[in-house]
Formats: structure tokens, C-alpha cells, sequence
């Protein structure tokens, strides 16, 4: 009797299978097996690319002699660690009474090239085999993935973009940092007193790296300017006859006594405080102290509910709520994907298909079983924004590539018990997300006024919530209470977080009654008049969180969902492995990650390598350049450009910078680099003796 083989990437996963089939045979080493199925897993990787001394021993020892290293056939070998259960897998795969093979391993180009190795190693020859892609590991998810699992020829484009991501890295790997340790290592370890230095550069994390260190530099050589702002309270009367204070900035206007003096900085502050302080002295010079009412504005604001998460916005959105790296936050939301509580989480993209938009009734009913979530869901089921779903932004077929965005599925409730604090936290926030794209939008009433005294004039803004719509249920900020606060803003300094002065705290209702009932000419006592000191402020570090972000971008840190939409396709890495390699970097310590604010600095033996690279290999640094080649890879997987026409660039690119730095003879050039970026360390290099 012919059967069936079900081979999933993990064990945990392998077992999710299993019980969807309803297998209860009997458990192999290695397996499971019932009359007309068996189960398997590999565990991760089984099978590797061989280092350059399985080609030829000359290649065990680095020499600049046996570079560029260009095979013309690859090789590859079962990792030993995981012999054993390759053995167990490959023996299952030729088994004659296995005549069809479902591929279960993750859903991405990853889990491609790991299925696709272990065959190529199994040899595996005249099986049907058939790719099963899911999007989350519910029953009925699987159950449907297996069902019209299609032919795994289908997928052969993947697979190819999938061994050549790994080439790629593998020959970047080798050949860059073997010829710029052999080139620069030793001046590097003369330099930090060190036995020996060996260089790690590759595609992306070198790039990554490089953000980093320009942006430290960036804020080294950024030089605060300070100003220096008026600020006057004014009061208004409320119904009650108590005087309502209402903050408001001067700002230099035409017809001021100051406007166009170089005095300034910028309109709204001076240069210096004496100026700021003649100010103040000449509009209190006469009694009485009162300031008319020039202009009054109200506008509605509405604010949308953001579209859903994908794995990026998921990580920056955990690294600043809760301080964990992009590392952790995966790890956390896999583990709630392999208990069926989420979909898929290496996805980049942030809507759904219009296939899910049609059950999405039971994703949300399905979160009645958890108490947080409880009102929200019954409050929406009542309303029919979520029968209406597939005409909104948050449903586009064309956005989607491998998986829609992180969603709960609405089942898995079993193991809310099970679940660590952090992980029910994450899994809060993917839920409170996923429930707001069903709410209205959030609606503000935005006053301006603009006051004036002995023709100068001072300007406030207000915004205050006036329905929260979706907000009431995203309030993502589960380190503080519940609920939304409102907000009361004034003009925008260049540097919010320094310059931006806070409004006398007062209560919504009589405000916007205030602001509604006040009228041009009205007259408001001048309550206050203080300088208040600012500085420009440098650029900020890169946390663990935008660090994803501006590698999802590019290289550029957008925080406008808007903007990040229309560059989507153009990162560095990809979402499954962006995480790893911030990891990586931190590891071999060329940066340093704080894990209390998350955020990211190099270390000294980082900006040397960043020094080296810049002057060695300068296209390594290039975010524009990396998307490039992430951008090629996506061309071969959708079939634009043939694997033969991506390895030729390929070969050439690495040929040509390994021969340039061949012939480069600069490495005592660099010391004075090295000088610059050792006096921002503690960590002091070698005197020469």
C-alpha cells in the first residue's frame, strides 16, 4: 500500500500536522507512521554549503594566492550535529511505499531551500512532490493547505533566488573577509595590541554596520545651538466666571519690532536670552495686561486605524514598548504562530488577501474567548464594518507576495494559561491591532489662535480628542493605564522632545467649550510671560526597533506608514532575517546593544572595520546598493531574470572588489582613522613600545 510523507521544519510542527491528519501510529525514531501516512521533520537545517577546503585543501589556509574563490560547482554536507535525523529523513524519502512527499516546512524561501537541500542530498528521484503553504498552523489551515498543495515545481523559482541568496552570502563571506583580514587584520591587531584580528563582512550586515557608525558620527560632530523662546499664559474666561490659562509662543511676525533681525533664531526664539528678556520687559511696560483675540480656526482632524502588522512594525513596535531586541520579539510571536494563536510571522506585508477578508468573521468571534478583547469583539460583530472589510485599504491581493499581515486566528485559546507574561503582551498587541481596523477612525477638534499685544503675536494650537473611534481598543501601551489621554499640543519646535512647551493641564470639556465660545476681538488677561531655554538636538540612535524599520526602508528610518508603503520591495534583508542579523553583529561585538533602552551603538573594532570597508570595499556600505541585490533575488524568485544572468553579476561583482583590494596597498593609512574614532573608547589601543 502506497503512502504518503508529511516533512515539516520542526518537530513541535511536524505534530500539528499529525493530529490535523488524525495520525495515531505509531511514533518511529524520528517520525510518526499510521497505514497510509508518516510524519517527519528536520530540525532547522540539516544540510550546509562545505568551507573552501572540502573544493581543495590549498583553500584551508587564507592567502591571498587562492583568491577570488569562484567554485563552478557548489558543495554542500550534512551538518554533524544532525546526522541522525537526516539519515532518518532520507531513508523515509526513498522509502518505495512513499510514493508522494507534501513539503510542510515554513512557508518562505527559507523553509524552500531547507526542504530542497535535504532532497538534493537524499537524492530523491521520480516521487510526486507537493508544496504545502499555509498561513497559519490551525487545523483547518493545514487541512486547506494540503488539500491544494500544488506541484513543488511550482515553487522552483523560489528555490532558485533561495540557493542564491545562500551563495551570495557565502561568497561575499569568503571572499571579502578573507582578503581584508589578510590585507588589514594584522595593521588592525598592531593596532589594538591583539594577536590576531579576523575581519566579518558580508552583504548586509556590513551595510548595517554602517548605518550605525555614521550615525554615531553624525551626532559626535553635531554642534548644539541654543535659543531661546517667549511662552505667555493668557486666561480666558470660563462659564463660571474662573479664569481658564491657555498657553501660547511668540512667534516674529510681520509688523513685529523684531521681524527680520538677525537677532533670531529662526521666528519663534532668540539667539540670545537678553533678547528674549527685552521682549517680555517692553509688552508688560503697560497696564493693562491684556491681549486681543486676532484670529481664531477650528478644523476636524480624523485619524485612521494603522494598517496591520507585519513583522518589522511588529519588532519596533515591541523593542519600544517593551524593550526586547527584534531577536526576541520573533521568537516570541513564532512560538504563538506554532501554538495556532497567530498567522504566519515572517511576512512583510500589512494587508490581507480579499480570501481571508471573507472568514474574517471568524478571526474576530474566535477572540470573544479572551477576556481583554471580549467588548471589542462583540461591540463589532454588532456593527458590519467587518462585513464590509474587502473594500478597504487593509484587504490588497497586489501587496501580498508569500503571507498576509500577522493576524490572531481567533483559535489556540487553550494555551493562554501556558503563555509567559511577555507573550501574552505581544500577543495582546497583535490582537488590539488587528480588532481597531474595525472601529471608526479617531476624530480631534484642532483650534489655532493667534493673540496679539503692542503688535506682537503669539500663537497656540490644541488638539483634543474628541471621539476616540479605534483608539479605545489600540491602546497599545500596556505599561501604563489603560484608556486615551488627551493631548494638548502647541507649534511645533524642530526638536519635540526638548523645545516643546506642555499646556496648563486642564479639563477637555471646559476647554473646547472655551475655545469654542471665544470670538475675534475678544480680550484675554496676560497671566505669564517666561523665557524658555532650548537647544537643537542631534540626530538619535538607532534602537533595535528602527533599526528594523530603516532596514525594511532602505537604510532610511520612515516612520510614516504612507511613505514606507510606496518603497516597499527595496530593504536590506528580509524579514526573516533582519532580527539575525542585528544579533550577529552584536555578537561578534562590532556593536553594542543596550537591553534596557535597546539602543544600538558600535564598538571601537566596529567603526575600524566601518574605516577598513570604506576604504577597501566601499559599496558594502551602500543601503541603496544592498536593496539592489535583495531587489535581484525577488526578480528570480517571480521569474524576471534567470538564476545564470544573477550569478554572472554576482561572480563579477566579487571577482572585481576582491582583485582592487588585492592590489591596494593602504593599510597605514588608515591609522589615523583608527586615532580619530579610539578617543570616543575607553578602551585605549597599544602604545608602541
Amino acid at each position: 500500500m502506497s503512502k504518503s510523507l508529511y516533512i515539516a521544519e520542526k518537530p513541535s510542527v511536524a505534530q500539528q500536522f499529525a493530529d490535523a491528519l488524525k495520525i495515531r501510529g505509531q511514533r518511529g525514531d524520528g517520525y510518526i507512521e499510521s497505514e497510509d501516512a508518516i510524519v517527519t521533520w528536520c530540525v532547522g537545517h540539516l544540510v550546509t554549503m562545505s568551507y573552501p577546503d572540502a573544493y581543495d585543501m590549498k583553500f584551508k589556509r587564507w592567502s591571498l594566492q587562492t583568491l577570488p574563490f569562484l567554485p563552478k560547482e557548489f558543495k554542500y554536507e550534512i551538518i554533524p550535529g544532525v546526522a541522525r535525523q537526516f539519515a532518518v529523513v532520507k531513508g523515509l524519502l526513498n522509502r518505495p511505499d512513499v510514493d508522494t512527499i507534501y513539503v510542510c516546512t515554513d512557508s518562505g524561501r527559507e523553509g524552500e531551500y531547507i526542504y530542497r537541500l535535504v532532497a538534493q542530498m537524499a537524492g530523491v528521484k521520480d516521487k510526486c512532490q507537493k508544496r504545502v503553504w499555509i498561513d497559519s498552523q490551525t487545523e483547518e489551515e493545514i487541512l486547506r493547505g494540503i488539500r491544494e498543495a500544488k506541484d513543488e515545481s511550482e515553487y522552483d523559482n523560489l528555490s532558485a533566488s533561495a540557493y542564491l541568496r545562500a551563495k551570495e552570502d557565502y561568497l561575499m563571506g569568503i571572499n571579502f573577509s578573507r582578503v581584508l583580514t589578510l590585507r588589514y587584520g594584522p595593521a588592525m591587531s598592531n593596532y589594538l595590541g591583539t594577536k590576531f584580528t579576523v575581519l566579518s563582512v558580508g552583504r548586509v550586515m556590513t551595510c548595517v554596520l554602517g548605518m550605525v557608525v555614521r550615525r554615531e558620527r553624525e551626532i559626535r560632530s553635531f554642534v548644539k545651538t541654543p535659543f531661546y523662546r517667549v511662552i505667555g499664559t493668557f486666561d480666558a474666561v470660563a462659564k463660571d466666571g474662573r479664569a481658564l490659562p491657555l498657553e501660547a509662543e511668540w512667534k516674529a511676525v510681520e509688523g513685529s519690532r523684531y521681524f527680520g533681525t538677525p537677532c533670531l533664531y529662526k521666528d519663534n526664539g532668540f539667539k540670545e536670552e537678553e533678547r528674549a528678556r527685552e521682549l517680555i520687559a517692553y509688552l508688560k511696560e503697560e497696564e493693562p495686561l491684556t491681549a486681543a483675540v486676532v484670529s481664531k480656526e477650528k478644523k476636524k482632524e480624523t485619524k485612521n486605524p494603522p494598517l496591520l502588522y507585519n513583522l518589522a512594525e511588529l519588532q519596533n513596535d515591541c523593542s519600544k514598548m517593551f524593550k526586547i531586541s527584534p531577536d526576541e520579539a520573533l521568537k516570541v510571536v513564532q512560538e504563538l504562530y506554532e501554538k495556532k494563536m497567530v498567522t504566519y510571522p515572517r511576512t512583510d506585508a500589512r494587508v490581507l488577501s480579499t480570501a481571508v477578508a471573507k472568514e474574517i468573521r471568524k478571526n474576530i468571534s474566535g477572540l470573544s474567548g479572551y477576556s481583554p478583547m471580549r467588548a471589542f469583539v462583540q461591540e463589532i460583530l454588532q456593527g458590519s464594518s467587518w462585513q464590509n472589510l474587502a473594500k478597504t485599504r487593509y484587504v490588497n491581493d497586489k501587496q501580498i507576495t508569500d503571507h498576509y499581515a500577522i493576524v490572531p486566528t481567533g483559535q489556540g485559546l487553550g494555551s493562554l494559561r501556558q503563555l509567559t507574561p511577555l507573550q501574552e503582551k505581544v500577543y495582546q498587541v497583535i490582537c488590539r491591532r488587528f480588532l481597531s481596523i474595525f472601529y471608526p477612525p479617531a476624530v480631534y477638534q484642532k483650534y489655532t489662535l493667534e493673540l496679539e499685544r503692542k503688535k506682537e503675536h503669539f500663537f497656540a494650537g490644541f488638539k483634543v480628542l474628541s471621539e476616540p473611534g479605534y483608539l479605545k481598543v489600540a491602546d497599545v501601551n500596556l505599561a501604563k493605564k489603560p484608556g486615551v489621554e488627551e493631548t494638548f499640543e502647541d507649534q511645533k519646535e524642530e526638536n519635540p522632545d526638548k523645545n516643546n512647551t506642555e499646556s496648563p493641564k486642564v479639563d477637555r470639556t471646559e476647554l473646547l467649550q472655551v475655545l469654542a465660545d471665544l470670538k475675534k476681538n475678544d480680550i484675554l488677561t496676560v497671566a505669564d510671560l517666561r523665557v524658555k531655554e532650548g537647544e537643537t538636538s542631534p540626530p538619535k540612535r538607532y534602537t533595535s526597533g528602527s533599526m528594523i524599520l530603516a532596514m525594511e526602508n532602505a537604510g532610511q528610518l520612515i516612520e510614516d506608514e504612507e511613505l514606507r508603503a510606496q518603497i516597499k520591495g527595496s530593504g536590506i534583508g528580509t524579514s526573516a532575517t533582519r532580527a539575525e542579523i542585528l544579533k550577529k553583529l552584536v555578537s561578534i561585538q562590532y556593536l553594542s546593544l543596550n537591553g534596557k533602552t535597546q539602543v544600538i551603538t558600535p564598538s571601537l573594532l566596529g567603526e575600524m572595520v566601518y574605516d577598513v570597508v570604506d576604504h577597501s570595499i566601499r559599496q558594502l556600505l551602500n543601503p541603496e546598493l544592498t536593496a539592489s541585490w535583495e531587489k535581484g533575488l525577488t526578480y528570480v524568485a517571480e521569474g524576471f531574470i534567470t538564476s545564470g544572468e544573477y550569478m554572472e553579476k554576482l561572480e563579477r561583482f566579487v571577482a572585481g572588489r576582491t582583485v582592487n583590494v588585492i592590489r591596494l596597498n593602504n593599510q597605514y593609512d588608515l591609522r589615523g582613522l583608527f586615532d580619530a574614532a579610539a578617543v570616543f573608547y575607553k578602551q585605549k589601543r597599544r602604545t608602541d613600545q
